[in-house]
């Protein structure tokens, strides 16, 4: 109330407590609209009072489900990134499983399953395309006795640095896998008979230069190799057995040397 009204409703209080008045015509009349008049400002204060108490309640409860709206909100980015966390390991380890089932995990080469479906693949491109591809088997020369001699240890390191060496001397689109224990297979992408004699003379000549060591002692080391071309009426499982046949060969004619089927 501001001061005006409050000196207004002070004078009129007056007058009606003024016993001089009480006999005035518009006594009972002002008394009347004084008394209506306290009676609405008292129901008008009271419904601003509730009024404000729906308007603080309404505050509070938009104050707590805000509250509670960024706690989820929290909660949900918190889970959020424990998902994508989750997601990545998965991912992570999907990558490990595949690595784990395609490559050899001495050498970091393609495994003998992977060589496979490179094989399966360059078999069908053969056919559609009438291109042509060479298999060659390469197999550690007395790689036993180098491992009974000087440990297996050595003989990983060997493995390991023999993969390194083929994987140069090949071109960028030819594979190098490991076939199982010293043995190698070699994928030759549009490559002749002819092509692959003489890609594996080369590859021969750079291993026998003296490069391995057990300790300080240099060793001498020298592989085989049998090689074969893809025939269209074969399967690429034949070609890798003519390719295995002729390495086999290659050992019975005193080895450091490679072969062809007959």
């Amino acid at each position: 109330m501001s001061a005006d009204d409050a000196s207004l409703y002070a004078y009129i209080e007056s007058l009606l407590e003024a016993d001089a008045y009480r006999e005035h015509p518009l006594y009972p009349a002002l008394e009347q609209l004084y008394r209506s008049h306290c009676g609405q400002r008292k129901r008008l204060e009271r419904l601003l009072s509730i009024a404000d108490g729906y308007q603080q309640f309404t505050r509070d409860e938009m104050r707590e489900v805000q509250q509670q709206y960024e706690r989820q909100l929290r909660r949900e980015r918190k889970l959020s990134r424990i998902s994508d966390h989750y997601q990545e390991l998965m991912r992570e380890s999907n990558r490990e499983l595949h690595a784990a089932s395609t490559l050899d995990p001495l050498t970091g080469l393609a495994n003998r399953r992977k060589i496979a479906e490179y094989l399966k693949q360059a078999a069908c491109r053969a056919h559609h395309d009438a291109a042509t591809f060479s298999v060659v088997m390469v197999d550690v020369d007395h790689f036993k006795s180098i491992n009974d001699k000087y440990g297996h240890e050595t003989g990983d390191r060997i493995l390991i640095e023999l993969a390194a060496i083929m994987r140069q001397a090949l071109r960028t689109r030819d594979l190098c896998g490991r076939w199982g224990g010293e043995e190698f297979l070699l994928l030759l992408h549009d490559c002749s008979l002819a092509q692959a004699r003489q890609l594996v003379d080369r590859l021969l000549a750079r291993i026998r230069e003296p490069r391995f060591t057990a300790g300080e002692e240099a060793l001498a080391l020298t592989v085989s190799a049998g090689i074969a071309e893809y025939r269209l009426d074969e399967s690429y499982q034949n070609t890798v057995n003519r390719a295995d046949l002729a390495l086999f060969q290659a050992k019975r004619d005193g080895r450091d040397c490679y072969r062809v089927p007959v």
